[in-house]
């Protein structure tokens, strides 16, 4: 088997989307993944060695491994790396994060965007830390429930903030493809911890924020 580039590393490191071509044209990504979406094609009743179809199970092998790079990244590490001693009460609010993600149950894509709210106790994080967050979430297969839980819950252990809200919205193609076929549908879900949960006041701002 040819040496794996590390393309899963670069997109962790990077967080930037490389080309998904081949870079030569006996290169091999990953033997055994092309082998297992070149065995697909055929069973779909394709012809895996035609010519548009040739190098499809490596750009196929490439993708899949951008698309679940969430795996392979930190969510404790991106914040560490960027949090701030700031005397700082005011709510952080972060909105119109977009994500892309995979329903784990038919491996479709579902996507749209988050808004993320937190009440700092004496530090702050970069803001773009809270976008790469829901990014390492967000790159695994995935229900939006937990994937919006599992954001706050990260933000909240790991800013150690007073509270930590998060609303996703979004539109999942295993429903608008398939199945019902409802294709102007959308699905929110919401996560909220500490104050967020406890005072119904924050609850609102942070809200009323999320929707001006």
């Amino acid at each position: 088997m040819a040496e794996k580039p590390k393309l899963t590393q670069v997109f962790a490191n990077s967080h930037y989307a490389a080309s998904f071509e081949a870079e030569s044209e006996d290169e091999v990504y990953d033997e055994r993944k092309e082998a297992l979406v070149k065995s697909m094609l055929g069973e779909i009743g394709e012809d895996p060695n035609r010519e548009g179809l040739r190098r499809t199970p490596l750009r196929v092998a490439k993708a899949m491994d951008f698309l679940t790079s969430g795996y392979s990244m930190s969510a404790e590490e991106i914040i560490k790396k960027a949090l701030f001693e700031e005397d700082v009460k005011e709510m952080v609010v972060v909105r119109d994060i977009e994500f892309y993600s995979m329903c784990e149950h038919h491996m479709l894509p579902f996507f749209g965007h988050a808004h993320v709210g937190y009440l700092p106790d004496g530090k702050v994080v970069g803001l773009s830390k809270i976008a790469r967050v829901v990014d390492v979430f967000a790159r695994r297969l995935q229900v939006q429930e937990r994937l919006t839980s599992q954001v706050a819950d990260a933000l909240m252990e790991h800013l150690g903030a007073h509270g930590v809200a998060v609303v996703m919205e979004a539109s999942h193609t295993c429903m608008m493809m398939r199945g019902v076929q409802k294709q102007r549908s959308s699905t929110v879900s919401s996560a909220m911890r500490g104050t967020f949960e406890t005072d119904p006041r924050t609850r609102s701002e942070f809200m009323s924020f999320i929707k001006g």
